[in-house]
């Protein structure tokens, strides 16, 4: 043992650098996915197989050794999805992806903002949340999964009334129209104005548990409000959403998000 430290020089050493940088970014890829959990018992299997052979238990070993390879199929076609989203996230973190990066996330706000007004203009009820650190998962999973690009036709067509999918709140992961009908929680604090319905209440729920930052379009009033950390933008025109939408979705501020949750002074009153 004291040969082969004498032995590492700097090749090896960059090696070990290596190694521990793709293994700090698969973990930073698969964090808060179920894959993560399906990777930590391959792992366990793995360290159970070799403790097995140093025991001299042979046959152990070899049914934990073939077992690992149907875990690993098991993990690439079970969570396909989760996986193509991780790898995406991971391309995103490349400095020579920044730039596209911004122009996708330039063009979502713009598609969200134009499908927005011309829905308040309508006066067509619509929520859509957008994730930011804090998972969205449980909600996705709780509605109709698309994986779909955002723009401006599909979210008008979600929530025409017509459609089967305009109940319940579109949730925006990655860049991409995750689900649609998601159900989300409705607020529990007394503080909320009466006037407030539904969405608005859900809006808040959400934000209240999680960083999202979510979009409402009354129906009842046709106008748009943003709430997040609980708090909510009344009547919001086009330029002053796609301003606060730029300035919510850049780099994330310090001091959390969980504000109580209160009414921003706006120029109308929102129902629905």
């Amino acid at each position: 043992m004291w040969s082969t430290i004498i032995q590492f020089g700097w090749i090896d050493a960059v090696d070990v650098l290596i190694m521990a940088f793709v293994a700090y970014q698969l973990l930073l890829m698969f964090k808060g996915t179920r894959a993560l959990q399906m990777i930590l018992g391959l792992g366990l299997v793995y360290l159970a197989s070799r403790i097995a052979l140093k025991g001299g238990l042979l046959t152990l070993n070899w049914v934990l050794q073939n077992s690992l390879g149907v875990w690993f199929l098991m993990i690439i076609i079970l969570f396909q999805p989760e996986l193509r989203r991780a790898l995406a996230t991971f391309g995103l973190r490349s400095r020579l992806l920044h730039a596209f990066a911004k122009r996708e996330e330039a063009y979502m706000i713009d598609e969200i903002v134009r499908s927005a007004a011309s829905l308040a203009t309508k006066k067509i009820g619509a929520i859509i949340a957008l994730e930011r650190e804090t998972k969205l998962s449980d909600y996705v999973d709780s509605g109709v999964s698309l994986d779909a690009r955002v723009s401006r036709r599909l979210l008008e067509s979600i929530f025409c009334p017509g459609s089967p999918l305009h109940d319940g709140a579109v949730v925006i992961q990655g860049g991409r129209v995750a689900a649609a009908s998601c159900l989300l929680p409705l607020t529990l604090t007394s503080d909320v104005s009466e006037e407030l319905g539904t969405r608005h209440r859900a809006a808040i729920g959400l934000t209240e548990e999680t960083d999202a930052i979510v979009i409402v379009v009354s129906e009842e009033m046709g106008s748009v409000s943003l709430v997040q950390g609980g708090a909510i933008s009344k009547g919001l025109d086009a330029q002053r959403l796609r301003r606060q939408l730029g300035e919510l979705l850049g780099p994330p501020r310090s001091g959390g998000s969980g504000a109580k949750p209160k009414e921003v002074a706006a120029p109308s009153v929102i129902g629905g």
